[in-house]
Parts: C-alpha cells; structure tokens; sequence
C-alpha cells in the first residue's frame, strides 16, 4: 500500500421506513441496512449500521492476518473470526463501548503454534480500523493445530 491517499465511496439510499441501501460505485454488490431489532420500529433480519462497525474491525484483522501471513510465510488451513459488540451508553447515549473477536487459526503443523499466534497479535495491532476508532478491543486468538482438532 503507497502513502497516496485512499477514498472508499459509499452511497445510501432509503427506500422505506427504517431501511435504506448502501451501495459503492466501486463495487456490484448492495447492502440492505435498517435499524436494528432491538430499538423501535427497528428491522428483523437486516444488516444494521452496528453489525457493519463489528464487522468493519473483524474483516481488517482477517485482511491484515493474511497480508502478514503471506510475508511471513505462514501457511495456514482455515482462519474464523467470532466477534461481538456490546453497546452501551455513555453520557447518556449509545456508543458500541467494546468488541470482542475470538479469531481461530488453523494450521497444520505444531511447531508454528507461536509464531501463528504472533502474527495473529500483530494483525491485531496493525489493524487500520481498530486503530482508528475508540471502542475496546478484547481480543482472544486461538490457535488450533489441524490433526488435533
């Protein structure tokens, strides 16, 4: 990646109610989004702004994991992230206060338990979107060895 200065576009469209559509000029795929459930006149079974901010920090560790991965000649099986928000209120208004990511690698041999899970912590720090937002990050890898699972 060059220090050139990078823009991601996004465009949102509402259609009804609590729903809209997001989509990017840069990409084919829409996105359905709504409020979420739990507040009123929220939407069941909708991608809400939240699971989009949970899901924003668990794909950039996945990329980042595997850009360092790949650099640092990790071969690896399988990579699942597991992550939750919890939103609670600060000052008297909503904030998504901390996330937790249970990512699980799988690799195939042992003997790279340690630096798998070395570069799983540094994808975690090298994270651009955990880094630029203030929510807390609980992060708790596991690392699972292939023929012992």
């Amino acid at each position: 990646m060059s220090d050139k200065k990078h823009e991601y576009h996004v465009d949102l469209d509402w259609k009804e109610g609590r729903i809209g559509s997001l989509s990017s000029p840069e990409l084919e795929d829409k996105i359905e989004v709504a409020t979420p459930p739990q507040f009123d006149g929220g939407v069941e079974g909708t991608w809400s702004p939240e699971h989009l901010f949970v899901s924003s920090v668990s794909s950039c560790f996945m990329t980042t994991f595997v850009a360092i991965a790949e650099y640092s000649k990790l071969n690896f099986e399988n990579l699942s992230v597991n992550a939750t928000g919890k939103l609670s209120k600060e000052d008297g208004k909503f904030v998504v206060s901390e996330i937790t990511m249970n990512p699980e690698l799988t690799i195939a041999d042992e003997k790279f338990a340690d630096k798998a899970k070395r570069i799983m912590e540094k994808a975690e720090e090298a994270c651009l979107i955990t880094r630029s937002i203030k929510t807390t990050i609980h992060f708790e890898p596991k690392v699972t060895i292939a023929a012992l699972k």
